[in-house]
């Protein structure tokens, strides 16, 4: 069995206040995409729980530190019957972009796995276990545009259609820290909620529909600023940066038609919304 994890925007994103807990509340809207990862279950009799392989965009790090294999460990502790795998993923979502790739995979695993052996998980504990994997997670069980609050988990679905434009995707391959991007915010309660922002008329998004992670990261990547700065200039009728970073997206009316010059190494994907 095969899915194809997809990625997200966010349309604003207010960092409100810091938890006791170490975590922080937010406010956001999250917006999905057709930029798509892909993931094969297969099961298997190997005394092996997990055979994990990948191809496409190569992963840093420890691979036990993948979400796809922490989503299956996640289950397993819960669901000791649950049969040996073997998984693989194909990468195509640029990492570390503030583009919710790896969120994204694990949440479709538990998604996946909940259908392929019948677990009987419903939706609100499937967003239960994803949030176990990380903040981002939750949105993906979802998978519809939705404003969130809390950690993100928090979530109300509102009918937020683009199909009428297309976006800019433009990542410059800068790794931006998450846990960096957090301790160079200051909270703040915003005088406007991205909920009443998100329903007004796209030209009015420039001036009041923010992201508070950019102050921080165009003073440390000025490159990052200019790529925000150029959509604007090739006609964005909204631009900003998605989650921390470090991708930016822009907004364009779909019949335009989009020149653009970015430095050869860098990911720039037009999508159909």
């Amino acid at each position: 069995m095969i899915v194809f994890p997809n990625c997200k925007i966010n349309l604003g994103l207010n960092i409100i206040r810091k938890r006791e807990d170490g975590y922080h509340d937010l406010e956001t809207f999250f917006y999905p995409l057709n930029l798509c990862d892909a993931v094969e279950i297969i099961q298997t009799n190997d005394s092996n729980n997990i055979s994990y392989t990948s191809t496409g965009l190569a992963i840093a790090g420890n691979e036990q530190n993948n979400l796809c294999i922490k989503a299956y460990q996640l289950l397993k502790k819960d669901f000791p019957l649950l049969p040996s795998i073997k998984m693989h993923l194909h990468k195509n979502i640029p990492m570390g972009a503030g583009l919710g790739g790896g969120s994204a995979d694990g949440a479709f695993v538990l998604k996946l796995l909940n259908q392929k052996f019948n677990l009987q998980l419903s939706q609100q504990q499937l967003v239960n276990y994803a949030l176990q994997l990380g903040s981002d997670c939750p949105f993906f069980i979802i998978n519809k545009p939705c404003f969130a609050t809390s950690r993100g988990e928090k979530m109300n679905e509102i009918n937020i259609n683009l199909s009428a434009y297309k976006l800019l995707l433009v990542n410059p391959q800068i790794h931006i820290s998450t846990s960096w991007a957090f301790a160079n915010i200051q909270p703040t309660i915003p005088s406007k909620s991205i909920q009443q922002i998100i329903t007004q008329p796209i030209h009015t998004w420039k001036n009041e529909l923010v992201n508070d992670f950019e102050k921080p990261v165009f003073q440390q990547h000025t490159s990052i600023y200019s790529i925000k700065n150029e959509m604007y200039k090739m006609g964005a009728l909204y631009a900003a940066m998605s989650g921390s970073g470090s991708t930016i997206f822009g907004i364009f009316e779909k019949e335009k038609k989009l020149s653009y010059s970015f430095p050869e190494n860098y990911f720039v994907q037009e999508i159909a919304v």
